[in-house]
């Protein structure tokens, strides 16, 4: 008798041949300073990826058969090859879906990407109102976002994504930013906030409280076959039933990031030298720190859930995410901080204060200025901060 095949979970725990989920972030610069930027985006750093070595790494996902990867930054489509490289990943046959603030989707890029079918869109918002989005995400940004999604709209772009981080601010906004959603035609996808990149800094002040998260699991188990999560609320499974999405930490395993220089993350949100796996510049490329680096390999071997493993929940939350016990000074064995359960809120209040690890590399404005309180963010001068400045905003793809 043959048995029955592994469930996906068991199966991506080990790791496959090729991530299913890249994450290619292609300039740390940005002409915004989120306060949560999981990357600390805002300069340019000067040895990002030329590009010939970006085409190389395409050729490379195209023979290790990727199916699509998660373009970001910074803000990507600041670079002036970007539309040249998305052309490049499209005609060999690696789809593309972008991540960007809006401000260079004009009508006319709009519809451009109307007519690919190869290509999707994802406009950030952490608002349903200026106040709230603008807080966290720049002054003026709320309507950046918004004509860029009536752009799309205009241009006949139907299911592009609205990506929103969520935080203690918009948790209650959740029904308007499904309203937004499908005014646009568009998709809502949520994310998680990590104390990752100036997160780090935030998170504290912005991660939402233990009754908003389960505000948040109520709301998806009622919305979440109509909305993205990817794997980000995985720990909520804990309440009860597990919600749709990859309900496991893929990091190393079917996640990874490649950042602007070329460097090999085991996940987007863990930009720290102790998950540096390899760099795409090294012999062997992208396929061999995929394949053989020893981190990947760590991670892909059954792992331990410590303390987790007597909790009743483990089965549904798997301990939760990495990346947010890493940056809280939490073991990678212990619970995840946003336990539901309760024991993250206690493994915290042991946790030396200052002793979390930070982030390994910021590419902040060097003016950045530092949050939050709603309504009262100072803004910025665009010629010390903003890489557009000067630029005219209207250049679309060449």
């Amino acid at each position: 008798m043959t048995a029955a095949p592994l469930p996906l979970v068991e199966q991506f725990q080990y790791g496959l041949d090729a991530p299913i989920c890249l994450t290619w972030e292609l300039t740390y610069a940005c002409n915004l300073s989120c306060v949560h930027c999981l990357s600390s985006s805002g300069r340019r750093d000067p040895r990002e990826l030329s590009t010939a070595e970006c085409k190389a790494v395409i050729d490379e996902l195209e023979r290790m058969q990727v199916f699509y990867v998660n373009i970001g930054g910074g803000e990507p489509t600041v670079r002036p090859d970007f539309w040249e490289l998305v052309d490049y990943a499209t005609a060999h046959r690696v789809g593309v879906k972008f991540s960007t603030n809006g401000v260079k989707i004009t009508p006319e890029v709009a519809r451009r990407l109307s007519g690919s079918d190869y290509v999707d869109v994802q406009i950030s918002l952490d608002g349903a109102t200026a106040e709230v989005n603008d807080a966290v995400r720049g002054s003026g940004s709320y309507d950046t976002a918004l004509r860029a999604m009536a752009n799309l709209a205009e241009a006949g772009f139907v299911g592009f994504k609205i990506s929103v981080v969520m935080t203690r601010h918009n948790v209650e906004q959740l029904d308007a930013f499904k309203a937004i959603a499908d005014r646009f035609g568009a998709q809502l996808r949520i994310t998680r906030l990590r104390p990752s990149g100036r997160g780090a800094d935030v998170w504290d002040e912005l991660h939402p409280t233990a009754a908003q998260q389960r505000l948040l699991y109520d709301w998806l188990v009622g919305h979440g076959e109509n909305v993205l999560t990817g794997d980000s609320f995985f720990h909520l499974a804990a309440f009860g039933d597990s919600l749709p999405g990859l309900n496991l930490c893929g990091a190393g395993r079917v996640v990874c990031l490649i950042d602007p220089v070329g460097d090999v993350y085991a996940c987007p949100f863990a930009i720290h030298e102790t998950f540096l796996a390899g760099n795409v510049r090294s012999p062997g490329g992208f396929t061999t720190v995929w394949r053989e680096s020893e981190l990947f390999t760590d991670l892909r071997r059954p792992q331990s859930g410590g303390a987790c493993t007597s909790c009743s929940a483990f089965d549904a939350c798997r301990g939760g995410c990495m990346a947010a016990k890493f940056f809280t000074g939490l073991p990678l064995d212990g619970p995840d901080p946003e336990c539901v359960k309760g024991h993250g809120e206690s493994a915290l209040a042991a946790v030396d204060s200052g002793s979390a690890p930070r982030p390994s590399l910021d590419h902040s404005h060097r003016s950045r200025p530092v949050p939050i309180t709603l309504g009262r963010r100072a803004p910025v001068s665009a010629c010390n901060e903003n890489p557009l400045a000067g630029i005219g905003l209207s250049i679309g793809p060449r």
